[in-house]
C-alpha cells in the first residue's frame, strides 16, 4: 500500500535508480496496491538508460512493504516497495525484472512483467 510521495524503488532495467509516486487514480483512491498502476517522476536516473532525471512515467507496483491479503486468507508482504515502469501499451521499458513480484501483477494482466520475472511468488 503506497500513497502520494511514496518513493519506488525500481525493479527493472531500465536506468530509473528511484521512483517517487506524485498521481494516483481516482477510480483506485489514496493509496495504491499490488498490480495498480500510479504515475512517478524518476528522481535519479543511470545516465545511459532508457529514462532520464525527472521524466514522468507509470510504474506498476510489483513489491509492497504493507501486506496483502489474498482470497485464500493467507498474506503476503516484501522488504521494499518496488515498481516497473511502463510504456502506454502497457509493456515494460526494460528487458529484465529483478527480484520476485507478487502473482497479483499476473492477474491484474501483466503477463510480459510476469513471463520476464525469476520469480512470482
Amino acid at each position: 500500500m503506497v500513497q502520494l510521495r511514496s518513493v519506488l524503488n525500481p525493479a527493472d532495467n531500465s536506468g530509473a535508480k528511484a521512483l517517487h509516486i506524485i498521481g494516483i487514480s481516482t477510480k483506485i483512491g489514496k493509496t495504491a496496491t499490488v498490480g495498480d498502476v500510479v504515475r512517478c517522476v524518476v528522481k535519479k536516473a543511470d545516465p545511459n538508460g532508457a529514462v532520464k532525471n525527472r521524466d514522468i512515467v507509470n510504474a506498476v507496483i510489483v513489491r509492497t512493504k504493507k501486506e496483502v491479503g489474498r482470497k485464500d486468507g493467507t498474506y503476503i508482504r516484501f522488504d521494499d516497495n518496488a515498481g516497473v515502469i511502463i510504456d502506454k501499451q502497457g509493456m515494460p521499458r526494460g528487458t529484465r525484472i529483478l527480484g520476485p513480484i507478487a502473482r497479483e501483477v499476473k492477474d491484474a494482466g501483466y503477463t510480459k512483467i510476469a513471463s520476464l520475472a525469476k520469480e512470482v511468488v
